[in-house]
């Protein structure tokens, strides 16, 4: 895109960019730990004024946005070697470019978010015969039968969990377990203190929507194993783990913190 684009955003579209963001600024330090070309160049298509989300966001914020992806990036290529042809589903896209750094040419991919972040998100990436985009919660059940699998199925999901109630949570992984044995999974996780630290937070900075209330909170994954005998707990680990970065003394002090009170949490499961 030569002329930059002038969008103008809601607070579901303004927290897309989020994440979107942070990638975008690992890709241009001198030693990226993730390099992500595409969330730069959408990055610089938009006509938007990023100076303050630059001055607000934590370092630890933009490192953990790039733990989250790493580790995501790392299972669904370990996933690759076994099913080079696998069906892989991104649950909760927003403007996510998973896709971009793992496609290894055989895969198909499935992008799913509601239809106004799908409508957002034609615009900076393109849908191919390889990589569909499907405009549904997914709450819904209709989006599951759409899927097409040849040679397994993985699901990923990032930042999406938290905003749903545990009851939803478990109907949709049992409905997971049911449908795609075999299958396997990996979303990020926060404790039940994470949650309430977040929405203190919320609600004391102001101004945000109330959709960016956190609700489910989960401090062990065997809780979400003893949902099913379906359900397999394959891995869980701290958020930071492995991720090595320099920070400020009191950031590295909190990277620690959450990872020894297990705040956040990489969560990998297996469909029986």
């Amino acid at each position: 895109m030569s002329r930059k684009l002038s969008i103008h955003l809601e607070n579901v579209q303004e927290t897309l960019l989020l994440p979107l963001w942070g990638r975008a600024v690992e890709a241009r330090k001198k030693k990226p730990l993730l390099i992500d070309t595409a969330a730069a160049d959408i990055i610089n298509s938009i006509d938007y004024d990023f100076s303050a989300i630059a001055r607000n966001i934590s370092p630890i914020s933009q490192l953990a946005w790039i733990a989250r992806s790493l580790h995501i990036d790392r299972t669904i290529r370990q996933f690759l070697q076994a099913h080079p042809s696998a069906t892989i589903v991104n649950i909760g896209c927003g403007l996510d470019t998973t896709f971009e750094r793992v496609d290894n040419g055989s895969l198909t991919w499935y992008d799913l978010d509601l239809p106004d972040v799908i409508e957002l998100r034609k615009v900076f990436l393109p849908e191919t015969e390889r990589r569909r985009f499907i405009p549904s919660s997914f709450l819904d059940d209709a989006w599951l039968h759409q899927l097409k699998i040849v040679d397994g199925v993985f699901f990923s999901s990032a930042g999406v969990f938290y905003y749903f109630d545990e009851e939803e949570i478990k109907s949709f992984f049992i409905k997971l377990a049911g449908l795609f044995p075999k299958g396997e999974m990996i979303f990020d996780a926060s404790s039940e203190f994470g949650v309430k630290v977040a929405n203190k937070k919320v609600i004391e900075g102001g101004g945000m929507d109330k959709s960016a209330i956190l609700r489910w909170g989960c401090d062990s994954a065997q809780t979400i194993r003893k949902w099913d005998d379906r359900i397999a707990l394959d891995e869980e680990y701290p958020l930071f783990k492995g991720i090595k970065r320099k920070l400020p003394f009191g950031e590295m002090i909190g990277t620690a913190f959450s990872d020894l009170m297990n705040i956040m949490r990489m969560v990998h499961l297996r469909f029986l």
